[in-house]
């Protein structure tokens, strides 16, 4: 997005717009598609009778983010196998602020899915950002009573959902190499050791491309689900290391530079579970360096 003259309000709160869209939307795609709609209405806008640019944008984004994402839940329902948020390359002190990575973490985009387009809202507004609830109401033109309930009932529906994982970087980062190590020695025994014995793996393909429409259970499927993968031909010349996706380490594959798919995982007591592999080319934007 590029728009002639000095950077104005917009630009300055950039940032902020689309760690809000991309937050109660899961997806780079439709974040940037709001901030380019964001835009058009702060272009067309009266600037004299903004009091408060942050407030106003902030507004925009929320109210254009809720919009599309009521739409795209009827979408969703049809979708071709699971569906999981789009991935993103993270910078590193975004890994370093505990509370910030948790919040863009794949595993909060999932639980955040399970919000109503409300809730969603409300919840990130209020506890990623630290809005007000007198704040949020008028972002949303309710009162704030209102609101106050809404984030209370969204606060405890994160919290009995919220995983409970390993944070220690230093950990992750031996794990991670590891599993890697054993993936490609086609060590299947290792592997086997590495996953936790309610580990499930999700596949998103959007059916774009070959994906398992199910989610897998348990260890041995899992792990013999991931070298089948591994040993298909066209998989012969990926490149895969570990990288920073969404505030965590995780696993980023590539052909000629170009991303191919994506794992994110959670670690708990040294063993990995929920595997996300995202493969649906349309959702692997995010990932180019």
């Amino acid at each position: 997005m590029t728009e002639p003259g000095p950077p104005d309000a917009f630009q300055e709160h950039r940032r902020l717009l689309f760690a809000t869209a991309y937050r109660m939307l899961g997806t780079v795609s439709d974040a940037e598609d709001v901030l380019q709609d964001a835009w058009l209405t702060w272009n067309k806008a009266d600037r004299s009778q903004v009091r408060h640019p942050r407030a106003y944008l902030v507004r925009t984004v929320t109210n254009l983010s809720l919009n599309r994402l009521t739409s795209a839940r009827a979408t969703r329902e049809e979708y071709v196998g699971p569906w999981l948020p789009e991935p993103l390359l993270t910078l590193p002190d975004v890994a370093q602020d505990r509370e910030l990575a948790e919040s863009v973490s794949m595993a909060m985009l999932v639980v955040l899915e399970t919000l109503s387009p409300l809730e969603r809202a409300v919840f990130v507004l209020r506890e990623v950002f630290g809005f007000s609830h007198a704040e949020i109401a008028g972002f949303l033109d309710r009162e704030e009573t209102a609101v106050r309930q809404i984030s209370s009932r969204a606060r405890k529906h994160v919290a009995a959902r919220r995983p409970r994982f390993d944070t220690d970087s230093a950990e992750r980062a031996r794990v991670t190499e590891r599993f890697l190590a054993a993936c490609a020695g086609g060590d299947i025994n290792a592997v086997l050791e590495m996953l936790a014995p309610d580990v499930t793996a999700w596949s998103d393909g959007g059916g774009k491309v070959s994906a398992a429409r199910r989610p897998l259970h348990g260890p041995d499927h899992v792990a013999r689900w991931l070298f089948g993968v591994l040993a298909k031909p066209a998989n012969a010349g990926l490149t895969v290391t570990p990288t920073l996706i969404n505030g965590e380490l995780g696993i980023l594959a590539e052909l000629g530079g170009t991303p191919m798919a994506a794992l994110t995982y959670d670690l708990e007591d040294g063993l990995l579970r929920n595997l996300r592999v995202q493969i649906n080319p349309d959702k692997l934007a995010g990932l180019r360096r």
